[in-house]
């Protein structure tokens, strides 16, 4: 049987690094008052001067990705690439990142589900292995949110959560008869919600995208949340959503080695610890580091756990599990070979 493994991980993040004492030259905030609130100590934004897009950050993770993997860009039959904050807005980032990559035939697909970008991914990965489209995917989460921030006062309470950041996995199938790979993925959207996170300008919905008369410095251009309804939101679907991968699978989450959540706050992850009852030690956090770079943080935390020894032995299984704008929100199950 056609299993989907991982061979190989990748991250990248920009050199610009901005520290929650650098936000308060900016905002009225404070270093204190952002990790109260989140966990976050850091991030890293692109540079101000020059252009940097997320295929530019996807770029570097895919070429680390593809050097752990083994394999050459020709190797690829398929690359998807998640993210929110393409390059431009058409065509998407997976074109922009083939021709880096040196290819100029190789089908790419993006993806737009925010925080769940990555699940969604490996799980269409896994679509195209077991039917017999592909044999070797590229999947990268990438972001640049910093250059669509509100950096003032007005927009400090989504602007200290958002980093720029790139990740990639190499996902091959492999024929064998061992419980390994993609055990299970259950995934989820209601639209009812999708105002509660959102940045709904420009918008391609009305007569003209840009508004006339509207300041380039309107709020509807930045992005805005319901801070308050997606963390009651993410408690609440999160551990469902486990137990519904869970039961896919057909395991107990007493056979789970480590959680890897989405990196959006560290609050909502400690409090999904406790409604599953997982000791801390069981779940994976690097959001102090990076803050939020959305498709890119389930990826790029999972290379950082491989690359500490937390979890990536044979036999090891992990649960991925997000939720963000959409609302979107899911879980994926992952053994290693």
């Amino acid at each position: 049987m056609i299993k989907s493994i991982i061979k190989g991980t990748g991250k990248f993040v920009p050199p610009n690094l901005v520290t929650n004492k650098d936000l308060e030259k900016i905002m009225d905030t404070s270093d204190e008052w952002i990790q109260q609130r989140t966990g976050i100590k850091q991030r890293y934004w692109i540079p101000e001067e020059g252009v940097t897009g997320a295929s530019d950050l996807g770029l570097e993770a895919a070429k680390q990705a593809l050097d752990e993997a083994g394999w050459t860009p020709d190797d690829l039959d398929f690359i998807i690439f998640a993210t929110l904050s393409p390059d431009i807005m058409f065509p998407g980032c997976g074109c922009f990142l083939a021709a880096k990559l040196g290819l100029n035939s190789t089908p790419t697909l993006d993806i737009r589900q925010q925080c769940t970008g990555f699940l969604y991914g490996f799980a269409t990965a896994d679509a195209y292995i077991k039917t017999g489209l592909a044999k070797k995917v590229l999947v990268v989460g990438g972001e640049v949110h910093s250059s669509g921030l509100d950096k003032s006062t007005r927009g400090r309470d989504v602007t200290v959560i958002f980093g720029d950041g790139a990740a990639a996995v190499c996902i091959e199938g492999v024929d064998t008869q061992e419980s390994v790979g993609l055990l299970a993925s259950a995934l989820h959207t209601d639209g009812n919600f999708a105002e509660s996170l959102m940045a709904e300008l420009p918008a391609s919905r009305l007569p003209q995208r840009n508004p006339p008369g509207v300041s380039l410095d309107d709020p509807r251009y930045f992005p805005v949340m319901d801070g308050p309804s997606i963390f009651k939101k993410a408690v609440r679907l999160l551990p469902k959503v486990t137990h519904e991968a869970l039961e896919k699978a057909g395991i107990g989450l007493d056979q789970i080695d480590l959680v890897i959540p989405h990196q959006a706050n560290k609050r909502i992850n400690q409090a999904f610890g406790q409604f599953l009852k997982l000791p801390e030690d069981k779940i994976f956090h690097n959001i102090e580091k990076y803050g939020n770079t959305t498709a890119a943080s389930i990826p790029l935390a999972l290379h950082e756990a491989i690359e500490q020894g937390r979890i990536g032995k044979s036999g090891e299984t992990v649960l991925f599990a997000a939720l963000g704008a959409g609302l979107t929100w899911g879980a994926c199950i992952y053994r290693f070979l």
